[in-house]
């Protein structure tokens, strides 16, 4: 199946239970040793990844309610929950991964704050993994979306993320991107314009691009609002 934005080039085509041109994963995250040594590295190589994390927190303070639900996609070894739960100790934190290493990881990393996380292993990959978990205020995600393997997969995750989210909810969802200072594999990663019109196709509206740098792009997304009758 072929995806087209109106007044857009194609740009993506789509076959979510395809996997034979997936491009495959130089190390197994489920794996504590590598695992450990991802972690190990992650900030050091991305210092500005403070930033955006800033901004994740900027979005979530302007959400009205308490307590806030958030779920993180690909939530790792704890990094950005750290900041969000230091930052909004209020909020109730949904990490979701597909790696109990990962999980045992975050719990070093935030030994009390972990009283205010619900920690699930699930693999986005696989179709059902959004039963079961809820509705959320927010749903957050940085440098996950492309270890689906294949950005043909990512409209499917889009289309399953707006399941979760409350009417008034967003979608904060930060990768890597193709272009200049950004990765060059065009079948792992989109361009920032494929990120944004993949939203939109998803039927997400008001997709802003809130912070891009370094090879890294975050984009804020929203539900439609419904047509009012006439």
């Amino acid at each position: 199946m072929l995806i087209v934005c109106p007044g857009r080039r194609l740009y993506i085509e789509c076959m979510p239970h395809d996997r034979a041109d997936d491009v495959p994963s130089p190390i197994d995250l489920r794996l504590t040793d590598d695992a450990r040594e991802w972690a190990s590295s992650a900030m050091s190589k991305r210092p500005w990844r403070e930033q955006f994390f800033q901004q994740f927190i900027n979005e979530l303070r302007a959400l009205d309610g308490a307590p806030v639900r958030v779920l993180e996609l690909g939530s790792g070894p704890g990094f950005l929950a750290q900041r969000i739960l230091e930052a909004i100790p209020s909020v109730e934190y949904t990490m979701l991964d597909f790696s109990r290493a990962m999980h045992d990881l975050a719990r070093e990393r935030l030994g009390p704050l972990m009283r205010h996380v619900r920690p699930i292993v699930a693999d986005f990959k696989r179709e059902s993994w959004g039963k079961g978990l809820g509705e959320f205020d927010a749903v957050v995600t940085i440098q996950a979306v492309h270890e689906l393997r294949h950005k043909k997969h990512a409209l499917a995750l889009h289309q399953t993320v707006r399941s979760l989210l409350s009417t008034q909810g967003r979608y904060l969802v930060c990768d890597h991107y193709v272009g200049r200072d950004g990765m060059g594999n065009v079948a792992l990663y989109m361009t920032v314009e494929e990120q944004r019109d993949c939203l939109e196709a998803a039927r997400f509206g008001a997709v802003t691009n809130l912070l891009e740098m370094r090879g890294l792009v975050l984009h804020r997304a929203m539900h439609r609002p419904k047509p009012i009758p006439r």
